[in-house]
């Protein structure tokens, strides 16, 4: 997998909001998966 690496003073907001960030960005977290689901209870109706 090929990955592009930005400076951070090539991203606008970071130019645009310069003191919020750090001067060193760590990168992104690593990719994992989420386990998301919805429990569904049975006979309850949506709401509007």
């Amino acid at each position: 997998m090929k990955v592009n690496k930005s400076k951070p003073e090539d991203i606008p907001v970071v130019r645009e909001f310069p003191d919020v960030f750090m001067e060193d960005l760590s990168g992104l977290p690593p990719s994992r998966e989420i386990e998301f689901r919805i429990d569904l209870i049975h006979g309850a109706m949506p709401v509007a």
